[in-house]
């Protein structure tokens, strides 16, 4: 058996990755930057959409349907390496029942992650001379990922505000 340049987590991450930029580019959204990493934070991708920059966060977790709203992770006999972005059927869903789903991938970015990645952001900003005036915000997409049935449903969370202060 090959030995995996990264671990589990990150391949199921870089798909998540994959996916969510597929969906925002046939939403119309132009890529500016992917993996923007520093040793205090990262961010997943930089994306455009009219004349706003969307810093974009996207957490990813792998499910099996079910029922209706009910997720079991799957086995990890499953082989990530086995798919690719291309190989699923992507839904959209804007909405989630939070009495139904027992545990939501957005929920992980917390205060902690909210400060690192506005850390990354104000560098971002900085390194890549972007002016004072352009319009930003902050984007969460989750994706949840069923390789049994091939598909991902994906969750864009627009223009999240974070906690000021703990």
């Amino acid at each position: 058996m090959p030995e995996l340049k990264y671990s589990q987590k990150r391949r199921i991450g870089n798909l998540g990755e994959d996916i969510a930029e597929l969906f925002l580019v046939k939403r119309g959204f132009k890529t500016i930057d992917r993996n923007y990493l520093k040793k205090f934070g990262e961010i997943d991708i930089v994306a455009k959409l009219s004349d706003t920059i969307r810093f974009i966060e996207v957490k990813s977790i792998v499910t099996r349907e079910i029922g209706i709203g009910y997720d079991k992770k799957v086995s990890q006999t499953v082989s990530q390496n086995s798919f690719t972005k291309s190989d699923f059927e992507i839904k959209v869903t804007r909405e989630t029942d939070s009495e139904i789903d027992e545990y939501l991938p957005e929920d992980n970015v917390n205060y902690f992650k909210q400060k690192k990645l506005l850390r990354t952001i104000e560098t971002y900003i900085l390194e890549k001379n972007i002016d004072d005036n352009q319009e930003w915000q902050i984007d969460v997409i989750t994706v949840k990922i069923d390789f049994f049935n091939k598909t991902a449903t994906i969750k864009h969370i627009e223009n999240v505000v974070f906690e000021a202060s703990r």
